[in-house]
């Protein structure tokens, strides 16, 4: 497949080099002994999802037991341990049936060069849009996506899809004319949710995005609405190269997963001081007891910065910016950390 390029700017449409980069920083050293151990661990367990799907075991079952047992090598071993089996899963021959899955296989070949875009989270909303992918998938990989597909973390981005909506709803209530900015946007799903979009409520909408894809689609997709579509970065942002104005609402629900805390502290930062008095921020991010890492950072080669609630929380105490009120919570199934943050 023909991957496009899109310009990377050491913030955000981050690649899985740069979040290795985080993962190492924190180790200095690992043992031989522990790679030994780990590395057979790995084979047995490839190995043992590798006849499974010889034997036509049933999939669910397949997937069910594999994610599992990743996750518990994962959890007992090192950061750069595991980086090092993951990338030896990778090339494992039960790889062979877990790409036939469109949406590991997807997240895998990062058709747009960088890891979580705009599609891959089509595949995991059921959207529309990826309706040729997915039903050109084989028998075997409409069955593993019908496994991914339901996963705690596709559940947890269905789910922050929703809240989204319902929060630019509540600020469009709340406040007339209301003005709303989504950073890392996408293809600004939750827009499709939103009562205030559809009765005209909102005075615009800005939705900023690195790739030009996804600047596009949203351009297209809505286009005579208050939704303008830009093309901007967390780069962009911190050198306010750009005049957005402030705004009543923002949030970036996709981004702090690949940000290291610094960069997310200054980009929280910005981002409260572009708030109208009065206004909210929220920022999600992946929590690192989701139960299914181990997949996506092996298979989906989806390496996140997955963070606990203190983690979050660190972020917001280092903020020097003024906050009226703070709210640390989590979605339904515990798979999203979210920060609410009102100036």
């Amino acid at each position: 497949m023909k991957q496009f390029q899109t310009a990377l700017d050491g913030y955000s449409l981050v690649t899985a080099q740069s979040i290795s980069k985080h993962t190492k920083s924190a180790v200095s050293k690992f043992s031989n002994e522990q790679i030994k151990e780990g590395e057979a661990e790995l084979a047995l367990v490839l190995s043992l999802a590798q006849q499974a799907f010889e034997a036509n075991a049933p999939v669910q079952d397949i997937m069910k037991a594999l994610t599992e047992r990743l996750q518990t090598l994962k959890n007992k071993t090192t950061p750069m341990t595991w980086a090092h089996l993951a990338s030896l899963a990778q090339v494992h021959p039960v790889s062979s049936f877990l790409l036939q899955d469109p949406l590991t296989r997807w997240s895998f070949e990062k058709p747009r060069g960088y890891s979580g875009d705009a599609q891959l989270l089509d595949f995991i909303y059921e959207h529309p849009a990826v309706d040729v992918q997915v039903k050109a998938a084989s028998p075997l990989g409409a069955e593993i996506y019908d496994f991914t597909r339901r996963a705690a973390s596709a559940v947890a981005v269905r789910e922050r899809r929703t809240l989204l909506a319902a929060h630019v709803d509540a600020v469009a209530d709340e406040k007339e004319n209301a003005e709303v900015l989504a950073i890392a946007a996408g293809h600004l799903r939750e827009a499709e949710r939103s009562n205030a979009l559809k009765s005209s409520k909102l005075k615009r909408w800005v939705a900023l995005d690195q790739d030009p894809i996804s600047v596009g689609t949203v351009s297209s997709a809505f286009h005579g609405t208050c939704i303008e579509a830009v093309n901007g970065s967390v780069r962009t942002i911190l050198g306010r190269a750009q005049k957005l104005g402030t705004f009543d609402f923002i949030y970036a629900a996709g981004l702090y997963d690949y940000l290291a805390e610094s960069v997310a502290v200054k980009l929280t930062e910005r981002c409260l001081q572009m708030l109208k008095p009065g206004g909210k921020f929220l920022l999600a991010n992946f929590a690192q007891d989701i139960g299914v890492e181990g997949y996506m950072e092996t298979f989906m080669n989806w390496p996140l910065i997955w963070r606990t609630d203190r983690d979050v929380q660190s972020i917001i105490d280092k903020v020097k910016h003024p906050i009226a009120d703070s709210a640390v919570t989590r979605g339904e199934n515990g798979g999203v950390i979210y920060a609410v943050l009102t100036v």
